[in-house]
């Protein structure tokens, strides 16, 4: 059976290597960028074409938005024209780490004017981008999401469908707030071992085999932070933006708040003290001196 073309807005860091494993699947691809450089970067890939501008989309029934944040989304949804250009019974999956409260209302205007919506943000990074091994977070009615699925599955491993419109991007916010805070401690452990003697790759080896690991401990401290590199491909400031979308929506939920305050404010602070575009694993630096 002949696959639906698929269009995918945003080839960035993970977008490129997500288009990349749509066309190795069979999807048929055409992609958009707002740097024209980035849509060519597949160019010659059987199956691909890059996409002249917005209005071109309409020619796909399915339609990735893989963009920053929601102001983006919201910007090429409705100022831009993305969603009055696309064909009745279109499906729009925003990948995109954007805000629940933003996403649903987006989910209805969009069933409005007659477009199916599911939310599906990732976790995983860069190298289970390339790999087509996510973890996908779905909301979204039943029925949008069984459309997805044969899409999605090309991109991860975990798939999950969290619950209605707007679930998968809370659960991908508050997934990040816990990412951020585990970082966050193990930097400032780890700092610790380093001034009191502590050789910060035996801790970390320690922090593996104990209590203390974590995705940080098993997936950044060795390859991005300790080797200096800094550079897992994710900013900072995207890593302080979804901070803030968590905290935002548990004052909603009205649940405690306390912890991610505190965690909020120190990355915002890290943000602050570090050059502009640093990673997020930079904020070992930062807590290394001192903060």
């Amino acid at each position: 059976m002949k696959k639906p073309l698929v269009g995918i807005i945003g080839l960035g860091q993970m977008g490129l290597p997500m288009a990349g494993n749509l066309l190795a699947a069979g999807h048929p691809v055409l992609g958009l960028d707002a740097l024209p450089v980035q849509a060519q970067a597949l160019a010659g890939q059987e199956g691909y074409r890059a996409a002249p501008d917005l209005a071109a989309m309409a020619a796909a029934r399915v339609v990735i938005l893989m963009l920053p944040d929601s102001d983006i989304v919201d910007d090429v949804l409705w100022n831009q024209g993305l969603a009055a250009s696309l064909s009745a019974g279109t499906l729009v999956i925003d990948m995109s780490s954007s805000n629940p409260t933003r996403t649903h209302v987006n989910a209805e205007r969009l069933e409005q004017a007659g477009l199916a919506f599911v939310d599906a943000p990732v976790s995983g990074g860069v190298k289970r981008a390339r790999e087509g091994k996510l973890a996908i977070m779905i909301g979204g009615p039943d029925s949008a999401v069984a459309r997805a699925r044969p899409v999605l599955e090309a991109l991860g491993t975990t798939l999950v469908h969290v619950g209605g419109a707007g679930s998968g991007h809370a659960i991908k916010a508050l997934n990040n707030y816990i990412s951020a805070s585990g970082l966050l401690a193990v930097a400032e452990a780890m700092a610790a071992a380093q001034r009191f003697g502590i050789d910060p790759h035996v801790a970390n080896q320690v922090f593996n085999a104990s209590s203390g690991k974590n995705s940080a401990t098993e997936q950044k401290v060795e390859q991005f932070i300790l080797s200096g590199t800094y550079a897992s491909g994710f900013a900072l400031a995207l890593m302080r933006k979804d901070l803030e979308t968590a905290l935002g929506f548990m004052a909603q939920m009205r649940t405690p708040t306390a912890f991610a305050s505190c965690c909020v404010d120190i990355w915002r602070d890290a943000e602050a003290g570090l050059p502009a575009r640093s990673d997020h694993t930079a904020i070992y630096r930062y807590v290394q001196e001192g903060g």
